[in-house]
């Protein structure tokens, strides 16, 4: 049998067809196929016009037009959409995403966590399938606009709307200032406990920073006054007006309305030097950076010389702090495996989580610069009281 395009007959007027400006000609099923041509007769001034059936499929990509394509495929290329990436793949050994991490770590248990599959709000009951990624019913479903506020770690309720729920529930971390006080309350302040262990914050806290003192992501010392929301200039009011939600690249356009550089990395918010450098040509996020590593130094330099036991940072391993008795700069093994570090002070603690806090988000610097100055100047000023280390001589501003 021969190929061929199945051709239907439609009959319009003769008027209306010379009136848009078409030649026409009748076409039979014979001819469609390749036959003798049939004379069918026509009546009036009617003509028949053939209607082609498309070909079936399949289609390349290119030639269908998709609604919110651009939007998709800048998603496809994002963090959020990386299948392969650890946020997803944690828990493949598993075969399930336990329920308190579904709900940042898949689409399906974030749903779940505000009732927006129809079960009842909450950690999901059960693990939560592997595979599952921040997908577009996470920040689109229209159950999201029922969200009012949100809990953050600390306890504050925080007020949302739309989308604001989707980046506030997943990037407020795990704990906040409070879970310190709680670990360390009663406790000497320079006495090791086998019973603390390192606190958390977890990971990409963008939110946890951005609401500052008022959301209590820190451990904020007695005493002391912390920056609250970070409102920088009025038009920015929420994730994305830096942010593109889908690509989540940084929109930089506006910066230059009132920055003279339009690049983040570069800004600086005040003509005066906080890291001691008196260097006031540097981005704020060269001080932040600068006063993260003075911090690390000095817990290091606490661990050695008050606690008695040496410590070692390990970004890369959880908990991340591990034991190094003889101070050569690598963590001490048992088993083949590396010492957690056990001789906690509730100084030491304090000091270390907020030097986690800070560093966990790299957008610090233009999330709340000024909180996490302080949180920094704060935990240095601690552990440099128990060193005998006078902060004039550190040159900082809080």
């Amino acid at each position: 049998m021969r190929n061929f395009t199945l051709a239907l007959f439609v009959a319009l007027p003769l008027a209306a067809i010379l009136a848009a400006g078409t030649a026409f000609w009748p076409v039979s099923a014979q001819e469609a196929q390749g036959d003798a041509p049939v004379t069918l007769p026509l009546s009036g001034d009617e003509v028949l016009l053939p209607y082609v059936i498309p070909e079936a499929g399949p289609f390349n990509p290119e030639q269908i037009e998709i609604e919110n394509n651009q939007a998709i495929a800048d998603w496809f290329r994002s963090a959020h959409a990386d299948a392969a990436a650890e946020a997803f793949r944690h828990w493949d050994d598993e075969e399930g995403i336990r329920p308190v991490c579904a709900v940042c770590h898949s689409g399906a248990g974030f749903r779940a966590f505000h009732g927006l599959d129809g079960s009842p709000p909450g950690i999901p009951e059960e693990s939560v399938d592997v595979g599952g990624v921040v997908d577009c019913e996470t920040c689109h479903n229209q159950g999201l606009s029922r969200i009012t506020e949100i809990r953050m770690p600390s306890g504050v309720m925080h007020p949302v709307q739309g989308v604001e729920a989707s980046c506030m529930t997943c990037h407020q971390g795990r704990t906040a200032g409070v879970t310190v006080v709680e670990a360390v309350a009663g406790l000497a302040e320079d006495g090791p406990n086998p019973d603390l262990r390192f606190i958390n914050p977890h990971y990409a806290t963008a939110a946890a920073t951005w609401l500052g003192g008022y959301g209590g992501a820190g451990y904020q010392y007695e005493g002391r006054d912390y920056s609250g929301r970070f409102f920088h200039a009025r038009p920015v009011a929420s994730c994305v007006s830096c942010h593109q939600p889908h690509t989540l690249e940084v929109a930089t356009d506006g910066c230059r309305t009132c920055h003279e550089n339009g690049t983040p990395e570069e800004i600086r918010l005040a003509r005066q030097s906080y890291d001691g450098s008196g260097n006031t040509t540097q981005g704020i996020r060269v001080d932040i950076a600068n006063n993260a590593a003075t911090l690390m130094s000095f817990v290091e330099r606490y661990a050695a010389e008050v606690v008695g036991v040496p410590i070692y940072y390990d970004g890369g391993r959880y908990p991340y702090f591990f034991a190094d008795a003889n101070g050569d700069g690598v963590a001490d093994t048992a088993d083949g495996n590396p010492v957690v570090y056990a001789s906690w002070t509730p100084r030491l603690l304090r000091a270390s989580y907020n030097w986690k806090l800070v560093t966990a988000d790299p957008g610090a610097y233009a999330h709340n610069p000024h909180y996490a100055l302080e949180l920094l100047y704060d935990s240095i000023e601690d552990l440099a009281g128990a060193l005998g280390v006078e902060m004039a001589s550190l040159g900082l501003l809080r």
